[in-house]
């Protein structure tokens, strides 16, 4: 009988360890999505097309010294198809260059694409925007 006994208490320790555990990590993925899906966005000028904001808290410099930066873009008129569309630009801030590494309309299915081509911003007042007030914060 008291080695029965044991055998429940060892049982129950282990169970109870396990479980608290688990809940650890629970509260601690949910506390990583949470801050990652936060933002704190940053307009520039519209345009006749829509809005683009990009997000102050996703800034981080590159190897190559370029900045990589997450961007929304919010069409004027919103249908089914014109959704906010989320880019990953990487901004060369002394060319006044950048590269769209990543297009989604979520968070959560990126496809990341490092090799993307620089492009020049061809006056385009959005990207324009977002190069200088990036730049100008980085810098």
């Amino acid at each position: 009988m008291v080695d029965s006994n044991k055998k429940v208490n060892s049982i129950f320790i282990r169970n109870s360890i396990s479980l608290f555990l688990s809940i650890i990590v629970f509260i601690c993925i949910s506390i990583k999505q949470a801050t990652a899906l936060s933002h704190e966005w940053v307009g520039v000028p519209k345009s006749e097309y829509g809005e683009q904001l990009w997000d102050r808290q996703s800034i981080r410099r590159n190897e190559d010294g370029s900045v990589r930066v997450l961007s929304k873009f919010i069409p004027k008129t919103k249908s089914e198809i014109t959704n906010d569309i989320l880019y990953t630009m990487d901004i060369n801030c002394f060319e006044k260059s950048f590269r769209d590494v990543d297009v989604s309309i979520d968070e959560v299915n990126s496809n990341f694409n490092d090799l993307a081509d620089w492009q020049d911003p061809n006056e385009d007042k959005l990207i324009l925007g977002i190069i200088t007030q990036v730049c100008r914060v980085e810098n």
